[in-house]
């Protein structure tokens, strides 16, 4: 085991090229004694206090965060949204600030986002703005990227609040995006306001920009949400539905009221209801207010031919605190017919057992959609045939809701940090719902098998940041991350993990961790120096490939000499077919890997004469398969 973790010069050259937005460019790593590398940018944000090696947030550890007003008037089948709001943005860091950056991401589809064709009359038209009751400059025409930074008269000194008033409009895009038109009266509204971009202690202003790949960075900010649409038209939302009684006729008011209490499906709106005209008030239009606090971003489904289900479960059995979990999909949808209950479940599980951390909203909504896409208490999913595979789906979504949603984590930059997590809960579960075989199966075939029957001489390692991963960044964000988790929960133990992964949650919710933070609070958590094992799975390029070199018998002991070749410090099993046909499994965890990354030696002791000896790391596949058999 090398004492101080050392970087070659190659790596460290293309290690700190990923970070080239980020100044300095080129520096060297810090060594940081004998703690893992980083670029010195995150390295200062220790020297200064807000981030602590114990994994916790420094003393000095600050966060901004916006009130956000927001009205929005929908008209469809007219696609154009037009919102005002009012943001009342708090500075709490040191620093004072020259100017605030602005993320308009709907902006994106001027050059083409990801499902959606370039159209450059796209975006947000902003056609008022004033800043602290003055009226700003801005032209819709020079405002054309993700980002605007502007420049602010006064500076906003620490510890004060700015206000901007604004009015917009945009057009919804068209195409099989995270958000747009589903159908003519169908919408699914998101990433649709103006907003400020997060400033932290590591990076400053947010600037990357959004091309409808990567997803969120969103600070956590308080919401007032109000959305006008026409009469017979549902809207649902992330926050507290706050006045269902003036927007709902009486008997769909008492349906979704009595599903706030019930564990049955409960029909609030019907095929039939929806064609008579009796699930909402008759008003020419009505405002339908959410409220939310504390949460990172806000969507909206609204629909006039959209069946609404609802019911919901108990996740917390000591105080008997409900989550309602609200479907709304097309009628014909035999998934979406599934989905309160598919949610009541993951509700459940997510709260006690994995991550076993109590789900932190009031409410979850599945939406039938295109995208496969999570938000906060609302998930914009695509319609499946396979009903196993769409619970999987939006087990997945439900999952998002702790990373990002209750972490903070830095989805744009550092992608391995939401979905490696939401694809091993995803997995966890579906242990529960599927049964081993089936969920190992699914998991090997659907998030390993490509990687690992890929090319690895082009493997970036997980650390890298995400937009600068240059082969296989899907692999790196999904899989690869996932079955770091998944080992590293080996290694431990359900307890002991389970009290590490609780320690990381419990310093870092609600707050913007960073991947250093996950690396010191899970070390701090579980009382173990993981340094090894981390810098083994995220700063090497490595893959799965063991190779049995030799095994040695003397007296029904067997000496099993194991090449690591791929790299990763990997569990396994050492399967042994004796000469009666009878077996036996002796299982590794990764710890035989801590002392040397290349190699290991297992000693196994029988009671029987061995016929053969193969090595299987079950959903750890293996590159090369034919060198794990040894027969006598």
């Amino acid at each position: 085991m090398m004492k101080k973790i050392i970087l070659s010069a190659f790596f460290c050259a293309a290690f700190m090229q990923a970070y080239s937005q980020m100044p300095p460019a080129n520096a060297p790593m810090s060594p940081y004694k004998e703690s893992l590398p980083m670029p010195d940018y995150i390295a200062k944000a220790f020297d200064n206090g807000t981030r602590n090696l114990n994994g916790r947030p420094g003393k000095k550890y600050w966060l901004n965060h916006g009130r956000y007003n927001i009205a929005l008037t929908v008209n469809p089948p007219q696609n154009t949204i037009r919102g005002v709001e009012q943001i009342t943005y708090f500075n709490e860091s040191p620093d004072k600030l020259d100017s605030l950056n602005m993320k308009l991401i709907i902006n994106s589809h001027r050059g083409g986002a990801r499902g959606a064709a370039p159209n450059p009359e796209a975006g947000i038209q902003v056609d008022e703005i004033t800043i602290n009751g003055a009226r700003a400059a801005w032209d819709n025409n020079l405002v054309s990227a993700t980002n605007n930074m502007i420049a602010l008269d006064k500076p906003l000194a620490p510890h004060d609040s700015i206000k901007f008033n604004i009015t917009w409009h945009y057009q919804l895009s068209r195409g099989r995006g995270r958000e747009g038109i589903i159908d003519s009266t169908s919408f699914y509204i998101a990433y649709f306001y103006p907003r400020v971009s997060v400033y932290d202690d590591y990076k400053g202003w947010d600037v990357q920009p959004f091309g409808g790949g990567l997803e969120f960075y969103n600070d956590f900010n308080d919401y007032s949400l109000s959305v006008t649409v026409p009469k017979n038209f549902i809207v649902w939302a992330t926050g507290n539905f706050r006045n269902p009684d003036e927007v709902l006729s009486p008997d769909a008011a008492r349906k979704f009221k009595a599903s706030l209490t019930d564990d049955s499906t409960i029909h609030i709106a019907t095929a039939q209801d929806l064609a008579n005209k009796t699930v909402t008030a008759q008003n020419a239009s009505n405002t339908w207010r959410f409220t939310a606090s504390y949460v990172s971003d806000v969507a909206i489904g609204i629909s006039n031919h959209y069946n609404w289900d609802g019911g919901s479960v108990v996740t917390d059995d000591k105080t008997g605190r409900r989550v309602s979990m609200q479907a709304a999909y097309q009628d014909t949808m035999r998934d979406f017919q599934k989905s309160v209950q598919f949610g009541r479940y993951s509700l459940r599980f997510f709260s006690n057992n994995w991550p076993g951390v109590q789900y932190p909203f009031e409410k979850s909504t599945a939406f039938q959609g295109f995208a496969d896409m999570e938000f906060p208490m609302m998930m914009n999913d695509s319609h499946q045939a396979d009903l196993g595979f769409a619970e999987l789906v939006q087990d997945h979504e439900q999952a998002h809701t702790y990373m990002p949603f209750y972490m903070g984590t830095n989805e744009s930059f550092y992608a391995f940090m939401d979905e490696g997590w939401a694809t091993t809960f995803e997995y966890l579960i579906g242990l529960t719902e599927k049964g081993k075989k089936v969920a190992d199966d699914f998991y090997k075939s659907f998030r390993v098998n490509r990687w690992i029957h890929g090319q690895h001489a082009q493997e970036n390692p997980t650390i890298t940041p995400s937009p600068y991963v240059t082969f296989g960044a899907g692999n790196n964000s999904y899989g690869k991350a996932s079955l770091s988790y998944l080992a590293l929960k080996d290694m431990l133990g359900d307890d002991l993990f389970r009290k590490a992964l609780h320690t990381y949650m419990k310093n870092w919710n609600g707050k913007h961790p960073i991947p250093w933070d996950y690396f010191n609070s899970m070390s701090t958590g579980s009382g173990k120096k993981l340094d090894w094992f981390f810098y083994n799975w995220f700063f090497t390029p490595s893959y799965i490939d063991l190779n049995l070199e030799s095994v040695t018998e003397a007296k029904s002991r067997y000496k099993l000499l194991i090449k690591n070749i791929g790299g990763f410090a990997i569990p396994f099993d050492v399967n042994v077919t004796y000469d009666d046909g009878s077996t036996d499994t002796f299982h590794q965890t990764p710890i035989v890997w801590k002392e040397d990354q290349k190699a290991t030696t297992v000693k196994i002791r029988t009671k029987k004469a061995v016929k053969s000896i193969k090595l299987d790391g079950g959903i750890f596949m293996d590159a090369d398969e034919k060198n794990n058999v040894w027969t006598k």
